[in-house]
């Protein structure tokens, strides 16, 4: 199977994904986690605002830049509290889910959540469907090979040495998303918002006290040129962590067309990679490598992923369909493979 085509089994019945999902609620794992939860928001905030404490307790000091590393780690860990209130794996209300996700995404890491929410929803609709995920719609980076003959200029320069590129381009990543969020929340055009944010005015004020007390902190604890380095570092390492952490879920995977007829699971499953590890594995992706069942089960809590897995690899076995599952330096292999084919023919050219 390649990244360009989808196999699936001759029969399919649409009744597959309801007794899947029958077995998983049998096993109780629809159930909320909120102890699990509250332990796990009191870590990561905690080590988070620990962070910035000793940001304020070292001073002016070139010893910052090791902080910088260590909050872009504490960064991304936040941003996936943000991911998992926008599916309501915490709870079951939109209220107290829009709350978490609001300080989470907004405040404490300058990402708006409501353009989130909406540009990932289209993502899970549709997953490597080049006309309707977003995520691999054409852009700094080309996952078709129309996307790559459509290019011009210096995107056509890119897209042949995309692969080799990618790893560095993800140090721009923090920075795209700061941008793309402003732009979600102020754009307008024709007398219209361009992206549908629920709390617009309140996403606008807490992104301001977010670049407020970030540049703000900075600049007060350490002179300029060592402030823009932390900021650098920082924004940088979050963004090259972030594309790590979601990079391996979907890229080199099949692509479906309009042509393509898929269920709603094998949708999911055929273009979903899940990547093996231990528990050390779980924390650094914040569970996203049980892609397959994070796909199928959207708002299952995270901690319940690892449960479902033997359940959804077995279901996958009896329908033979085909489940992804690599290590993690294999996964970015066959997703920077499938970038480097695509910009082949930009190659030979």
């Amino acid at each position: 199977m390649t990244s360009s085509t989808v196999t699936a089994p001759a029969v399919r019945r649409g009744s597959d994904y309801a007794r899947l999902s029958r077995r998983v609620a049998e096993a109780g794992l629809f159930a909320r986690r909120p102890a699990w939860y509250a332990l796990r928001i009191g870590l990561t905030l905690g080590g988070f605002l620990a962070g910035w404490a000793l940001v304020v307790a070292v001073g002016d000091s070139w010893a910052q830049l090791a902080l910088a590393v260590v909050l872009a780690v504490a960064t991304t860990q936040v941003s996936f509290l943000g991911h998992d209130a926008g599916h309501r794996q915490m709870f079951r209300r939109r209220g107290p889910s829009e709350l978490v996700g609001l300080l989470a995404g907004n405040l404490a890491v300058g990402l708006s959540y409501g353009w989130w929410v909406e540009k990932h929803n289209r993502h899970h609709a549709n997953p490597n469907h080049a006309d309707e995920d977003p995520d691999v719609g054409a852009g700094a980076l080309v996952w078709t090979p129309e996307q790559a003959a459509a290019t011009q200029g210096f995107s056509r320069w890119l897209a042949r040495r995309q692969a080799w590129l990618f790893f560095p381009m993800l140090l721009l990543e923090g920075l795209a998303l700061h941008v793309a969020s402003v732009r979600a929340v102020t754009g307008r055009a024709d007398g219209r918002w361009r992206t549908p944010v629920r709390h617009r005015a309140a996403e606008a004020a807490l992104l301001v006290a977010h670049a407020a007390g970030y540049l703000g902190l900075l600049f007060a604890v350490m002179s300029p040129a060592k402030a823009l380095l932390f900021v650098v570092v920082h924004q940088g390492l979050w963004g090259l962590y972030m594309g790590c952490a979601f990079a391996p879920n979907h890229k080199g995977m099949p692509m479906p067309t309009a042509e393509d007829d898929l269920d709603y699971l094998r949708k999911q499953v055929l273009t979903s990679r899940n990547v093996r590890g231990g528990r050390f594995v779980d924390v650094a992706l914040g569970a996203l490598n049980y892609q397959i069942e994070h796909h199928l089960f959207p708002n299952m809590p995270r901690a319940n992923l690892r449960r479902a897995r033997p359940i959804v690899q077995a279901f996958c076995a009896e329908q033979g369909l085909p489940y992804a599952e690599t290590g993690l330096i294999e996964s970015y292999r066959q997703g920077l493979a499938h970038l480097h084919e695509v910009g082949r023919p930009l190659r030979r050219g």
